[in-house]
């Protein structure tokens, strides 16, 4: 009589975890960065000023229950919401998603650095890379002659954090490596 060897149950149940961590491991999105860009001096002000007096009620009334530091704490948090909501109705808000490593890596390789960048240590070309990677990161539909219009025409604060924002998602990690 041949009996056939059954897995062990501790197997079987690790198997399935496995599967459905599995599921979960390949149904993960790319991490996503945003870069808001205001150009209402009058909102932003006027939000710095909300978020300066919320902070003044807040001290003022940290410990105080009474009605009208109820009264006091909701309206500054009322405005406060009310002047983001300023800043947020006239800003543009650009999206950028991380490349899969293949496509990044391959963007890289396609802008090699100068003579002159690899002798200064660069492994690419941050000058070609830079619209290469602006457009191929953002989610709104820039094209890369777009990207280098602004990168070469805005300022330098500007175009830098325009740049590092499409960077900077592709270095964004969301692990934790814990203590085991």
């Amino acid at each position: 009589m041949t009996t056939t060897a059954q897995p062990p149950a501790n197997a079987v149940a690790q198997d399935a975890h496995w599967s459905a961590t599995l599921e979960r491991l390949r149904n993960r999105q790319r991490p996503t960065a945003s870069l808001r860009i205001c150009d209402d001096q009058t909102a932003k002000q006027a939000l710095n000023d909300a978020q300066a007096e919320q902070r003044r009620i807040h001290r003022l009334y940290d410990a105080d229950t009474s009605a009208e530091a109820k009264k006091a704490i909701r309206n500054a948090d009322t405005a406060v919401t009310k002047a983001q909501a300023g800043v947020d109705e006239a800003s543009i808000i650009l999206s950028f998603r991380a490349l899969e490593r293949t496509a990044l890596d391959a963007l890289k390789r396609a802008h090699p650095p100068t003579e002159e960048q690899a002798e200064d240590g660069f492994e690419i070309n941050a000058d070609t890379l830079g619209p290469a990677l602006v457009a191929a990161a953002n989610t709104d539909g820039m094209t890369e002659e777009q990207a280098r219009e602004f990168l070469d025409t805005w300022s330098d604060a500007e175009a830098g954090a325009l740049f590092s924002t499409a960077w900077n998602v592709q270095l964004e990690s969301r692990l934790d490596l814990g203590k085991g």
